[in-house]
């Protein structure tokens, strides 16, 4: 039999931009694959399993409730629905039809307007929120997100990515106490982040974490906090909840990814340095090419490879360099959200080193082409 990639004419990946959608996030363990089998060959009352295993979770990390659902972006909808709906069976399935007359605006600092793959303002108008942004594009304190909350606010959205701004933003400690002081719900999106238990303890009503980056579970989302909140967002199943839901065997898949997360110890980042340093080493011997090693910006331990192009000894721009590596094949994605300043970031965390050889060979001949 013919294999996948020649099945559908596709070419294969090296993908050493990290947990990224657009290259199917991750590649869950054995046993979560054989969870996520077990879920396809049975059948379940699905309220039930929901319920269940939602409450299982929410033993495992020590919070009040949890529920899978299909994604994060589907978390911050769904999350968006349960405070403006708050349980109403008429707004439930009437959500978008007009105005309700209830608060609905989701107030969120202007450096956290994203667009992660999809705005995070779409996420927020699919919930039947309305986005009001506090403070700039570079700034925002505490004082500048309560100078923002009005009569209308439902909720205030706090997104913990990379994609944000970073300097001048409050934490989302401080964003808890904003919203205790206005008696709002806080909603963290906090899609890539690794600690599965920080942010309930920092005061926010619903963390929403994706299944398939940090947790390294099937296509799925994470949804935890308070038990009324999560509850609400429950019966969104019966609402925009429908166009979105999980199967049962990505809840079963998600609930042993976090068991196995859990349980395993996280790759460090110094193991990262360790394992790119020959990969650095041999690229900083090329002409034209210097990299380094540099952190996560958002501040997790995720270590990278910095790659500069010099483009006046080279020739051609690192963004040329992320065109053509992803016209090889294989494929390569590489982080190319500062090509425009000439350095791209490679992600070693899902390459092994034969792959990271590929890398290298691979920007040797962009140079030798370009000549």
């Amino acid at each position: 039999m013919p294999s996948v990639y020649e099945k559908y004419a596709l070419k294969p990946v090296i993908n050493a931009s990290g947990r990224m959608t657009i290259l199917g996030v991750s590649t869950p363990a054995p046993e979560v694959r054989e969870a996520v089998a077990f879920g396809l060959d049975h059948y379940f009352e699905l309220k039930d399993l929901v319920d269940k295993s939602g409450a299982y979770i929410a033993r495992l990390l020590d919070v009040e409730d949890a529920v899978v659902v299909s994604c994060a972006s589907a978390g911050i909808a769904q999350s968006v629905a349960a405070v403006i709906v708050r349980g109403d069976p008429y707004r439930l399935e009437h959500l978008h039809a007009h105005d309700h007359g209830v608060p609905s605006e989701i107030v969120l600092a202007k450096g956290h307007n994203v667009n992660f793959g999809a705005p995070v303002g779409t996420m927020v108008n699919l919930g039947g929120g309305t986005l009001v942004e506090a403070g700039y594009a570079n700034e925002c304190s505490p004082a500048q997100l309560a100078a923002a909350i009005g009569p209308n606010t439902a909720a205030l959205l706090y997104i913990k990515s990379h994609h944000c701004v970073q300097k001048s933003m409050l934490s989302v400690a401080e964003a808890a106490e904003v919203a205790r002081a206005h008696g709002l719900p806080l909603i963290v999106d906090a899609a890539a982040e690794e600690d599965l238990r920080l942010y309930d303890r920092l005061g926010a009503d619903l963390v929403i974490y994706s299944g398939a980056k940090a947790i390294e579970g099937p296509t799925s989302g994470l949804v935890l906090g308070k038990r009324q909140y999560v509850e609400w967002v429950k019966q969104q199943s019966g609402g925009i909840g429908r166009a979105m839901k999980v199967g049962k065997e990505g809840i079963l898949g998600l609930t042993r990814a976090i068991e196995r997360y859990l349980a395993t110890e996280p790759e460090s980042g110094a193991a990262m340095v360790a394992k790119m340093t020959p990969f650095i080493e041999g690229l900083n011997r090329l002409s034209g090419i210097s990299a380094r090693v540099v952190w996560d910006g958002a501040g997790r331990d995720i270590a990278r490879t910095e790659i500069a192009f010099d483009e006046q000894q080279l020739g051609y721009h690192a963004r040329e360099a992320v065109s053509a590596l992803q016209a090889g094949n294989p494929a390569i994605y590489c982080r190319g959200y500062r090509a425009n300043e000439g350095k791209i970031e490679i992600d070693v965390r899902s390459v092994n080193p034969d792959q990271l050889a590929q890398i290298q060979d691979a920007i040797a001949r962009l140079g030798q082409e370009k000549r």
